[in-house]
């Protein structure tokens, strides 16, 4: 799963994108192409198991980052931007919220809401544009022969360029399965799930005047928000040890860095939930769709285990911290044995039982 990381000039998504993938990039006057990284996800879920059983090793889950080029008038004439857009899965938009005199910005002034809104006017744009140049090959094949798939695709089409006009993204778009069928190779941006991550400055941490502005605006958008420092994160990730992270977060008041929160909601955003498998050997974080049965979890770990899958042992993530061990578990009789139709729920701690 890949999440894209674009905003304006000057946001602090480069900051943002290195302490999430602990890439330094190099200072460059312009960035040409889409670079490449992996984070690991940030749950307290995992680190709570992890000091439970005390493994030999232990693994998080990851998921890909890309940070696209600024959008500028530049970049967004030439259309290569949108390009490379069309392969990730979700898109975090970093919105700049923290006034720095040293800080040029694009548009002359520090406005969030008015920035969101012209990135998400971009991106519904060059849907648009698409919907357009596809209705024109349409209207123009049909008038040399009659085709009954060309003639729905064209009216989905035109369902959707009614939609778009009216400025909203197509991931508020009811589609049917066989109308998935047909566009699913097409570039849309505003069907992919979009995170809005407002880099504010340390001391509008603690605020929520930004979000209450486009609390409304973000439900009705189907937008997920959040706040996030960026150079307070990437102060914390240059911290060597864990236990100065948490010293260094407990002075600031945070409870948890804006990064956990983050990738979270990009899981949130890509349809994702975490599972977990735990013992003295490994205490490992997967990720699965969410709504999947255990034979599909099952898979994750391993295609066997989905082959030849018998049975899950469940563990639920409360009841064992409530209890402390698997012993106080099986004396509790909170050991469960879940066949092929249980839907794995996400903290769910699972140990497959399969034989091929």
């Amino acid at each position: 799963m890949k999440v894209g990381i674009i905003g304006l000039p000057q946001t602090g998504k480069k900051t943002l994108f290195q302490a999430l993938t602990g890439n330094e990039l190099k200072e460059q006057s312009g960035q040409a192409k889409p670079i490449p990284g992996t984070t690991e996800i940030l749950d307290p879920r995992f680190d709570r198991l992890v000091d439970l059983y005390e493994p030999k090793k232990e693994a998080r889950a990851r998921i890909d980052l890309v940070l696209f080029p600024k959008m500028e008038q530049e970049n967004i004439a030439g259309g290569e931007i949108f390009k490379d857009m069309a392969d990730v899965d979700a898109i975090c938009h970093v919105v700049r919220v923290f006034e720095d005199d040293a800080v040029y910005h694009a548009e002359g002034s520090v406005d969030p809401v008015r920035d969101a809104e012209m990135v998400n006017s971009e991106l519904i744009m060059h849907d648009q544009i698409f919907v357009e140049k596809r209705i024109e090959r349409l209207e123009s094949a049909l008038k040399k022969i009659k085709d009954k798939t060309q003639a729905q695709e064209l009216e989905l089409m035109r369902k959707m360029q009614n939609h778009l006009e009216q400025e909203l993204p197509l991931r508020l778009f009811e589609i049917s399965d066989d109308e998935e069928m047909m566009i699913r190779s097409y570039p849309f941006i505003t069907r992919k799930e979009l995170v809005l991550a407002f880099n504010v400055a340390e001391d509008q941490l603690g605020g929520t005047a930004v979000l209450d502005q486009v609390k409304e605006r973000c439900q009705n958008l189907k937008i997920e928000a959040m706040l996030v420092c960026g150079q307070v994160e990437s102060e914390i990730a240059m911290l060597d040890s864990e236990e100065e992270k948490e010293e260094f977060l407990q002075d600031l008041g945070i409870e948890e860095p804006a990064l956990g929160i983050l990738t979270r909601l990009c899981l949130k955003a890509l349809g994702l939930i975490s599972f977990f498998t735990v013992g003295k050997d490994e205490v490992r974080q997967w990720l699965v769709r969410k709504d999947s049965p255990a034979p599909v979890a099952a898979g994750v770990i391993h295609s066997d285990l989905q082959r030849g899958f018998i049975r899950a042992e469940l563990m639920k993530y409360e009841e064992l911290m409530e209890l402390g061990s698997e012993a106080e578990l099986k004396k509790a009789g909170k050991m469960y044995l879940q066949g092929k139709d249980y839907i794995v729920v996400d903290g769910d701690i699972l140990n497959i039982r399969f034989k091929v």
